[in-house]
């Protein structure tokens, strides 16, 4: 299983946080294309080579032009859910989003769709939390981990005044998933800064485990800050292959049977169940006793995101409880391959068997997006990005 460990000795936020993914190996381009998808304006990405005390990486920085600075919860689920990404990073989105707006509902005592999201709502936030989403999924992450963070110290001004390091929201987010703070060196005492941010916090603490597995290494990327302090202002992260062994990790199916419920509800349960790690989920009609139509939701997870699921079943459906079993799956390795039709560019996913390459099957997003921009049938682009991609069969890989 491929994982990211996120190392956060000094801190983290949104914009860090991509800064790592794309120092790690993550293509600026793709993560930019597929930003595109959220369907919002008013604002640039780019990406600047950054060193600090000898340590070298990446600044991502979110040119932002868009006016609005602050939105509402109802007015940021609203602009996740009619984006254009994939389900699973909808979902992740709106669980790192959902568990800041019950935050900010918690500290200000207002209801949650009533959070209106000041440091939080703007673009560069949005495009923060969606772009790491984004980000791990381009780089085919299927679990993420983080070490105790550093917080910071002093205070910090935001929209409601001068506020503690960390901000009400960090806090509040570190002590529901009960973690660990790092214990900080003298000198980030004798320099008071806001190290890790709410939207940091919220990205850490939805999508990762505070600890530290066994796995090898692959790349490391560090993501800088925009503090220049006397310490490198950078968030580390490890990609690598997760170690497990016997009896440890592995992965579940995990299954309930719902009969009475209103079927409307499992868009949002399957929303909520890749938000909390699920590698798939599916729906399958079935009859239960006394003949009654029923659904059976399956959810295929890491062992250690097994309470974080049952969670969200228990809470979000009528249940009374789940089935939880141990399964071994086997996948072949993938690889993306860009091949030049005479349109333009298409992404070509290869499926790697034994160490060949035994498919290619062109990216449809972009056999779509040709299609639309010359008047083509989606058949033609495909037809000829696969004729292409199939110069790849055969060939050893390395993945």
């Amino acid at each position: 299983m491929k994982i990211a460990y996120f190392d956060p000795f000094s801190g983290a936020s949104g914009d860090m946080i991509l800064g790592a993914l794309v120092d790690a190996g993550l293509p600026l381009a793709d993560l930019t294309r597929e930003l595109g998808k959220v369907g919002i304006g008013g604002y640039g990405i780019r990406a600047e080579r950054i060193g600090q005390h000898g340590i070298h990486g990446t600044k991502v920085v979110v040119d932002v032009t868009d006016s609005v600075h602050s939105r509402r919860w109802s007015e940021i689920r609203r602009i996740i859910e009619e984006s254009k990404l994939d389900p699973a990073l909808k979902g992740a989105a709106l669980a790192i989003f959902g568990r800041l707006a019950n935050t900010e509902a918690k500290i200000h005592n207002a209801e949650p769709d009533d959070v209106h999201f000041h440091e939080v709502g703007g673009v560069d936030a949005i495009v923060d939390i969606c772009g790491a989403c984004i980000g791990l999924a381009l780089l085919e992450i299927e679990d993420v981990y983080c070490g105790a963070p550093q917080v910071g110290s002093g205070f910090a001004m935001s929209a409601h005044g001068l506020i503690p390091v960390p901000a009400p929201a960090t806090a509040e987010l570190l002590a529901d998933a009960n973690v660990g703070i790092a214990k900080p060196i003298p000198a980030m005492l004798e320099s008071p800064a806001e190290l890790l941010t709410p939207t940091g916090a919220a990205i850490l603490t939805t999508l990762g485990t505070f600890s530290r597995p066994s796995f090898a290494p692959s790349a490391i990327g560090y993501g800088f800050g925009q503090m220049e302090l006397p310490w490198p202002n950078a968030l580390r992260v490890w990609i690598g292959d997760l170690a497990r062994s016997g009896g440890v990790g592995g992965e579940l199916l995990i299954e309930t049977n719902i009969d009475d419920m209103n079927p409307q509800f499992f868009e949002l349960v399957s929303e909520r169940l890749f938000g909390a790690g699920a590698l798939d989920v599916w729906l399958t009609p079935i009859q239960m006793k006394k003949s009654r139509p029923a659904t059976t939701i399956s959810v295929i997870a890491a062992a250690d995101r097994r309470h974080r699921i049952e969670d969200v079943l228990i809470v979000n459906t009528s249940t009374q409880g789940v089935r939880v079993t141990s399964i071994e799956r086997v996948k072949a390795a993938r690889k993306v391959e860009t091949v030049a039709t005479k349109w333009g560019d298409v992404r070509v996913k290869l499926r790697i068997w034994g160490g060949r390459t035994i498919d290619a099957a062109p990216e449809y997003d972009d056999c779509v997006a040709i299609a639309r921009k010359h008047d083509l049938a989606v058949r033609e682009v495909w037809n000829e990005a696969h004729r292409m991609g199939e110069s790849f069969i055969g060939m050893r890989e390395r993945v």
